[in-house]
């Protein structure tokens, strides 16, 4: 009998061991495959204000946040409200509580400055065929594995060389380079948001348009004073799910929503871009409730880019979204009563022309982001007169 007893407990601590290890194996698994999402999400990290001097960073003092006890603040531009003890900067990297008080650490610091064609951002129907003085701090306020300008989005701002630029200096750039706009663009302009205030503000008195190229992760009272100053958005809708925001971008669907929102009560020209990426957020299913609540809730001439994921960042195994996969996303918006689709980041003919909804003829014919013939007149199509949604000359 005790044989037998020793041979049930020894065969129970090898069933056991055998369980360990397909459990440490499991875990290991997810663990790796999990690493994309990990590694994407920022931890609160401290920087003393000698070293933000030390790095040419600005200390200036930050619009929307409130003070907490034992000199703790709250910032209140985004949806995250970062709570900040002394000398911590939140999610974004750029705002940093020094002695009870939030400040900027990019006022005046753009990492990245360009004369873009307007038709990058992507617009389609704001002034096209101009040019737009555009430009970046470094930071973002969310953290998308799949980023495309990640190298300066997910940048501390002491690590990134920028320039020394003033509102009034950006101003007067984009009047010397004949712009007709300036674009806020490449990172999140919502972390640089005093500095995107300020120059909005200059660019009305000189007669310049503002566009705000966002991910639209903001609260509402900031927004609405932006909306004050601005002209024109592109709000980029990285996919119709709570799941797919959480996972991949470490935020929420639900304040996207809300801007967009906010932005067509305040009469601002938005255009939506959504990022298609295979496996991710291109099943039919979500691109089908995607353009039902853009129909419902934003109007069927608002213009949506569709646009082609290639490999970049935490998300290098994935493949160039299929060209078919789009064009078949562009034909489920058309079934929805969408009257401007345009597909994105693809080389090739017709996919980002622009047709009157009413009598199908082409208005705008492009070749890349060149624009090779127009037939919009006063806001309208010359061929039947048709008012087309948009900012134009």
């Amino acid at each position: 009998m005790k044989k037998n007893n020793s041979n049930k407990i020894s065969l129970a601590v090898l069933f056991s061991s055998v369980l360990l290890l397909i459990a440490i194996g499991v875990y290991q698994l997810l663990a790796d495959s999990a690493t994309p999402l990990l590694s994407s999400v920022h931890k609160i990290t401290k920087l003393k204000k000698e070293a933000a001097q030390k790095a040419d960073l600005s200390i200036k003092e930050a619009m929307y946040y409130r003070k907490l006890p034992e000199n703790m603040v709250q910032c209140g531009l985004c949806p995250r409200k970062c709570v900040l003890k002394e000398a911590q900067r939140g999610f974004c990297r750029v705002r940093v509580n020094y002695g009870g008080k939030l400040y900027s650490l990019v006022y005046g610091k753009p990492v990245s400055v360009h004369v873009d064609p307007i038709e990058k951002k992507p617009l389609y129907h704001v002034l096209p065929a101009t040019s737009s003085f555009s430009l970046a701090t470094a930071g973002c306020n969310l953290g998308c594995i799949f980023c495309q300008n990640w190298e300066i989005s997910q940048a501390y701002p002491e690590n990134a060389r920028h320039q020394n630029l003033s509102p009034e200096e950006i101003i007067n750039y984009a009047i010397k380079e004949k712009c007709e706009s300036i674009a806020f663009t490449y990172t999140e302009p919502t972390i640089f948001y005093e500095y995107m205030l300020d120059i909005c503000k200059l660019a009305k008195e000189k007669g310049l348009k503002t566009i705000w190229v966002t991910c639209g992760y903001i609260e509402e009272a900031p927004l609405r004073e932006l909306c004050k100053y601005l002209d024109a958005a592109n709000v980029d809708l990285k996919g119709y799910s709570e799941n797919f925001y959480k996972d991949y971008t470490n935020s929420s669907l639900e304040p996207v929503l809300r801007t967009f929102k906010i932005l067509k009560q305040e009469g601002i020209h938005t255009e939506l871009t959504n990022l298609i990426i295979p496996g991710m957020n291109d099943n039919k299913n979500m691109i089908a409730g995607m353009f039902d609540w853009i129909a419902i809730n934003l109007g069927t001439d608002v213009p949506v880019h569709l646009s082609r994921f290639y490999p970049h960042y935490q998300l290098k195994n994935k493949p160039p979204t299929p060209i078919k996969t789009l064009l078949e996303a562009k034909e489920i918006g058309i079934k929805k009563g969408l009257n401007y689709i345009y597909i994105g980041n693809v080389a090739g003919k017709g996919l980002s022309d622009m047709y009157c909804p009413k009598c199908k003829k082409l208005l705008i014919k492009r070749l890349g982001y060149s624009v090779e013939e127009n037939n919009i007149q006063d806001g309208k199509c010359k061929f039947c007169g048709e008012e087309i949604p948009g900012i134009w000359k």
